[in-house]
């Protein structure tokens, strides 16, 4: 890099204006640029704010993001944002001056030929991609100086109940990931002779073509290879929870809040107002009564009739006689784990090595690059063992990528005790990009064993993290290493048992329902709930059975069902946009299993249609359907002069330099074994502003 020394400067731009004006530095978050003999580049700034409604246990989230250019060259900018992983986005909205514009939903081939094609007439556009169910990119095209661009977000979720609080998750970033060699790389086509690139995602491809899209370029970090550009106050975050029942408790361990409001209706702010996007944030609370939830609750429009029944398991009895386990602990020692990560999934070992009962077995793995374990096979939870096991996990430390394929196959490659039931635990932030690939190996290895999996971290991969318990027929926890490690390692520990409701399946008796989903309904744990959705036909009250088995033994819940007669004018439910949100989660589960392991006579052609007739019929986006939004106006008379920049992201708190494949700042990005990619696959934040640097002074030098 010497030879940029001399015309390269670093410089934060922090104003403290009080004008009002919404170009204010100060409120829409400082800004990075590059000086170049006297000239700057510049970097999009930002602000978002999110507001949720709650009611029980459904919650409609708006998210606003205001971007804004600071330079005085136009800018094409791109962001990478998370959101829930249930999130169903069905709406989004552009305003740019005095112009308000409603995106609209389109096959995503036909939605980036619209914003292309507005780029390049210079009118302002945004353009929301969906990359995976809980990563984003947000691409706003000809973002002008003075002309800040607006977009907002509205999607739906449901609030789950986890070990007795409902937990309301608003990611704020998207975490680095690491892409292992020869994922995502198809072999090059031939056509005619001719060999031709990697095709791009297009909704009209077929499944017996290459469609391979690989993961966003990760944005430059703060605090990793430029200086401090994310302001502190990026975020606000209001919440209105409203229940019909009281409120006994509410809090987070995650952000410091602020709560007002009655006994049944509360109003939850950030304690500071603002914060820096670099954790996600929690939000749990109780409700109090033992009939806080209807049971069931229908909607019908115009359309169709859908309805939603909720499920909780009954207390769970004490048995004496309980099964031996075989827990095989399976920790990531990954780069991104380095740190505080691996610091917390040690004192969780601590406690659950010490938990264990005197009939059960354990075995340890490692996994990086490769994968290791303790001992040859499962022992005996002896006092020794457990010993020798402590000292084990002592001695791991954190480095190189993420191969969680190597570690699923090393801990199901093993014969298990005679007579036990294999719990496989999994503690990893999930930071990887071939998601498909382990869950797809999870389907076709997993057989009666259980798959709980822990998520360590501050923003994890939380979309995979749930798959790969729902698919394990378990379930996925959260341990934020930076609270007390100790204390929540010992929450988490006590978690590992098993399943109180198993083998759930519903009597509909006389009501007529269709496209039920979950197509699968997992077991059910102490103090958790799941959501089943459908369709209905018909009104009047029906009764509905719920059947299960508690510790083996049969038990029913009878639940009455009361469906309107006709389509009345009432506030719009959430309901059909959930319904649809999991009916594609369904499918492309399906499209994701391995051939001999799919529940569905359908094809994959066919299952992928189905995901962009949901998503185009319901204004959903999916994996191939996408907003675009297109101003009217011409906001940039040149629109080649465009560039293109990605709005900085902050380090995601408590994880090291490792996680984003570097030594250091200013370095260039290791590779950790091989060809393995690096977490993640980029350059570094430094190269990036070089580069947009030089391609300035070159302009300036033709003028």
């Amino acid at each position: 890099m010497k030879y940029l020394r001399t015309h390269l400067t670093l410089i934060i731009l922090l104003a403290f204006s009080t004008n009002a004006f919404a170009l204010s530095e100060n409120d829409l978050g400082g800004s990075v640029r590059a000086e170049v003999d006297g000239q700057a580049i510049h970097f999009p700034v930002l602000k978002t704010d999110i507001q949720t409604k709650v009611q029980g246990d459904l919650a409609t989230v708006t998210v606003t993001q205001t971007f804004a250019n600071p330079t005085s060259v136009p800018l094409n900018a791109t962001y990478l944002f998370p959101l829930n992983k249930d999130a169903a986005v069905h709406a989004m909205t552009m305003e740019v001056g005095d112009e308000i514009i409603q995106a609209q939903i389109h096959k995503i081939g036909e939605a980036r030929k619209k914003f292309e094609k507005a780029k390049k007439q210079g009118k302002a556009a945004s353009l929301l991609v969906q990359h995976r169910p809980n990563m984003f990119t947000q691409h706003i095209a000809n973002l002008m100086p003075g002309l800040p661009v607006k977009v907002t977000l509205v999607y739906d979720q449901t609030v789950p109940q986890v070990d007795g609080n409902y937990e309301l998750v608003i990611p704020l970033i998207v975490g680095p990931r690491y892409q292992p060699a020869r994922s995502g790389k198809p072999p090059k086509v031939a056509d005619d002779g001719v060999t031709v690139g990697i095709k791009k995602v297009k909704a009209e491809s077929q499944f017996n073509q290459w469609e391979i899209e690989a993961l966003p370029a990760y944005p430059d970090v703060s605090g990793l290879t430029i200086p401090d550009t994310v302001s502190k106050d990026r975020v606000a975050i209001n919440i209105d929870l409203e229940a019909g029942a009281t409120i006994p408790n509410i809090y987070s361990r995650t952000h410091k809040i602020t709560v007002t409001g009655e006994k049944k209706r509360k109003s939850i702010t950030l304690a500071g107002g603002r914060t820096v996007d670099n954790r996600d944030f929690v939000l749990r609370y109780q409700l109090a009564g033992k009939d806080t939830q209807p049971a069931f609750l229908s909607y019908k429009d115009l359309n169709a009739g859908y309805f939603s029944l909720w499920i909780e398991p009954p207390a769970s009895p004490k048995s004496k006689d309980i099964t031996a386990r075989e827990m095989v602990f399976v920790l990531d020692t990954s780069g991104s784990m380095s740190g505080q990560p691996i610091d917390a999934s040690k004192a969780f070992m601590r406690h659950a090595l010490n938990n264990l009962r005197t009939q059960d077995y354990f075995r340890i793995i490692r996994f990086s690059n490769n994968a290791s374990e303790f001992t040859s096979g499962p022992v005996r939870a002896t006092p020794n063992n457990i010993n020798n096991g402590l000292n084990y996990v002592k001695s791991l430390s954190a480095n190189g990528g993420t191969e969680i394929p190597n570690a699923i196959r090393q801990a199901f490659s093993v014969p298990q005790p005679d007579r036990t039931l294999r719990i496989v635990v999994f503690l990893t932030d999930g930071y990887i990009g071939n998601e498909s690939e382990v869950l797809r190996l999870i389907t076709s290895t997993v057989n009666d064993a259980r798959i709980y999996a822990f998520g360590v971290g501050t923003s994890v991969n939380r979309f995979l993290l749930s798959e790969m318990g729902r698919k394990g027929r378990g379930f996925a926890r959260f341990m934020d290493p930076t609270e007390d490690a100790e204390e929540v390692a010992l929450e988490l520990a006590g978690k590992l048992e098993s399943p109180v409701l198993t083998d759930i399946h519903i009597d509909w008796g006389e009501l007529k329902v269709s496209q039920v989903t979950p197509a699968v309904i997992p077991d059910l744990f102490a103090g958790d709930s799941i959501r089943i959705l459908g369709k209905f036909e018909g009104s009047g009250a029906h009764t509905v059975e719920v059947k299960g088995r508690v510790r083996g033994r049969q038990a029913s819940l009878p639940i009455q069902a009361v469906l309107p007669d006709s389509h009345v004018e009432v506030t719009a439910s959430p309901i059909p946009q959930i319904w649809a949100r999991s009916q594609i989660d369904d499918h492309m589960g399906q499209i994701n299993a391995p051939k001999a392991y799919k529940t569905t006579h359908l094809n994959n052609d066919e299952l992928k249609q189905k995901v962009i007739d949901l998503g185009l019929k319901h204004s959903l986006a999916t994996r191939w359907t996408s907003f675009v939004a297109v101003s009217r106006k011409i906001v940039n008379q040149n629109p080649q002069n465009a560039e293109d920049s990605q709005v900085p992201l902050p380090m995601v708190k408590g994880v090291g330099p490792k996680a984003y494949g570097e030594a250091a700042p200013y370095k260039m990005a290791q590779n950790f074994s091989g060809s393995s990619v690096p977490e993640p696959a980029n350059w570094t934040g430094l190269l990036v502003i070089s580069l947009a640097a030089l391609a300035l002074l070159k302009r300036r030098q033709r003028a």
